[in-house]
Formats: structure tokens, C-alpha cells, sequence
């Protein structure tokens, strides 16, 4: 094994560094297709590695190598790497796919939920109103997806701004941001390490959203009131009956507005021109992808020579 089996772990340690910058300074659809591939690719790269080495240090156990007529003698000559390094590797890919399982199960079954739901529910042209005093509008997945919004939601907002919310929602369902969000998660999962891009993802589809509303009425100074309103009017207490919804609120249902920051970013930033694409932040995370994904076929190289040489023997 060379050294290029280790730079995908170390790679997403960077992730917090340009999570936040690529988030805030480039335009929300970009920015959450480029952290999403990042959340997915740093994933799969860390995780390989991890296997990689994990399956080098069981080649030169004599008990294992036996079983598949390896040479345990060739494996300890030809691979450098430590056995307790390999222990390690074996156990942190144990913790990343059982995490990263469970992640799928549990986002699986919450989709599969949403979109039972979206079924059943009745609607005009899409659109579900539901009887609650507390304010909430939200995207729900399904086949076809639904926009669920509450009284309260409705007689906080004036006939304008129903527009906005609409809109905002309506892009939800359309641009598929709740597979955004759960394929960033999911890389998340198999190595905590790219959490912050997780996060990063479930603001820059509310920005995304944001941004195709302003599209839609033509007024960003209007949407960003809209935003304001809703979340000033929302009780914390309240909440969304699945966890795939997406909605105007955004995070601030579960944290509290004064403490999140995320609706006064969305604010801000409706208020102040549309954001492009900014080529240095998308060269610089296309740089770590390919960085990270040719140090991966590298380890795969590795590893397969390693398993011809150990099987030769």
C-alpha cells in the first residue's frame, strides 16, 4: 500500500474549512450539487481506503489467509502497513457501514412514509390545507409530491406572499432537494468527519429555494419579508409529521431562530444580489474530488496487485 491510501481520510478533514465559504458565496444550486458529490465521494473514498487497509492486514493473518490459499508470508513482505494500523482500519469500516446502513433504513422508510402520505392526501393542484393555528408550510415527497400548509401559515402571511410560500415549496418538490439532503446524510454517515457538508446541504436548498421563489415573483426584497414572517410566526413546539419534509422554516422549527442564524442568512442574502457561480470555490472542490478519487483507484490498484501477488505465492 502507498501513501495515496491515506489521503482520503485525511481529505475530510478539510470539509469544514470550505463547507460554510462554498455555502455563503456561491450560487445555492451549484453550491448544493458541489457539496453533496463532495459529502458522496469523500464517503465512498474514505471508506474504501479504510477497506483497503483492513483487508491488507487480514491477508497476513495465517488463520484467514489459509482459508482463501493466500501466502501470509508474502502479504507481511510486500505490504508495509502495521497490523494494529489494519485492526483499526477494520474497525472504524465496521462502525462506517453499519452507520451508513442504518442511515438508509431509516431515510428509506421515511420516504416511503412521506410518499404514502402525499397519496392520501387530498389536494388542489397539489396544494393541502390543514387545520392548525400553528404556522408550518412544508414540501412533501411522493408520487405525485404534495405542498402541505396550515391556517396559521396562511393568515400570517398576506395574498402576496401565499405566492412566495408556494413557490418556495414548489421548488422544493421540483429541484428534489430532500435526495440532496439524504445523499449528503448518508455520506455524513460513513465518515462524521463530513457532517458540516450535511448541514451545509440542508441550508443550501432552503437558498436554492429562496432563490427560485424571488425568480417566480420577481421581488427578492419581498421574499426575504416572506421568510421573516414565517419564521418569527413559528413556535418552536410545533411539529412536521415526517422527517422528509422541507420547508420555508427550514431549521429554525428545530433550533430556535435566535439560535440557528440560518433564516437571518436567508435573509440577508435575499437582500443583497444573487450570488455566482465563484469559479475558484467550484475549481477547488473539483480539486478535492479528483484528488480524492484518484487516490481511491490508486488503493484499489494497490490492493489487487497485492491480492495477485499473495495468491501466486
Amino acid at each position: 500500500m502507498h501513501i495515496a491510501v491515506y489521503l482520503p481520510l485525511l481529505l475530510p478533514l478539510l470539509a469544514p474549512l470550505f463547507a460554510r465559504p462554498l455555502a455563503e458565496r456561491c450560487e445555492p444550486r451549484l453550491a448544493t450539487w458541489l457539496l453533496t458529490a463532495t459529502s458522496l465521494v469523500l464517503g465512498a473514498a474514505s471508506t474504501l481506503s479504510l477497506g483497503a487497509l483492513a483487508v491488507a492486514g487480514l491477508l497476513r493473518l495465517p488463520f484467514l489467509a489459509g482459508l482463501g490459499h493466500w501466502s501470509a508470508g508474502t502479504a507481511q513482505r510486500d505490504d508495509p502497513i502495521e497490523l494494529s494500523v489494519s485492526l483499526a482500519a477494520g474497525l472504524l469500516l465496521g462502525g462506517a457501514v453499519v452507520m451508513a446502513v442504518r442511515m438508509l433504513w431509516r431515510r428509506a422508510r421515511t420516504l416511503a412514509a412521506a410518499a404514502v402520505e402525499a397519496a392520501c392526501m387530498p389536494a388542489r393542484d397539489g396544494v393541502v390545507v390543514i387545520e392548525d393555528d400553528a404556522p408550518d408550510a412544508f414540501a412533501l415527497p411522493g408520487l405525485p409530491g404534495r405542498v402541505v400548509v396550515s391556517t396559521g401559515m396562511l393568515d400570517t402571511l398576506d395574498r402576496t406572499e401565499h405566492g412566495i410560500l408556494l413557490a418556495h415549496e414548489r421548488a422544493h418538490l421540483a429541484g428534489h432537494h430532500y435526495a440532496f439532503v439524504a445523499l449528503a446524510q448518508l455520506g455524513a454517515a460513513a465518515n462524521p468527519f463530513l457532517r458540516p457538508l450535511a448541514r451545509s446541504v440542508t441550508y443550501t436548498v432552503e437558498r436554492w429555494a429562496d432563490e427560485r421563489a424571488a425568480a417566480a415573483t420577481g421581488d427578492r426584497g419581498r421574499v426575504a419579508r416572506a421568510v421573516g414572517k414565517a419564521a418569527l410566526a413559528s413556535r418552536p413546539a410545533a411539529r412536521r409529521p415526517l422527517g422528509a419534509a422541507l420547508g420555508i422554516l427550514g431549521l429554525a422549527r428545530r433550533t430556535g431562530l435566535a439560535a440557528a442564524g440560518p433564516v437571518p442568512r436567508r435573509v440577508a442574502a435575499l437582500l443583497a444580489p444573487p450570488l455566482g457561480r465563484h469559479p475558484l470555490l467550484a475549481a477547488a472542490t473539483s480539486a478535492v474530488l479528483t484528488a480524492a478519487t484518484l487516490s481511491s483507484a490508486e488503493a484499489a490498484h494497490d490492493l489487487h496487485r497485492l491480492l495477485e501477488a499473495v495468491g501466486a505465492s
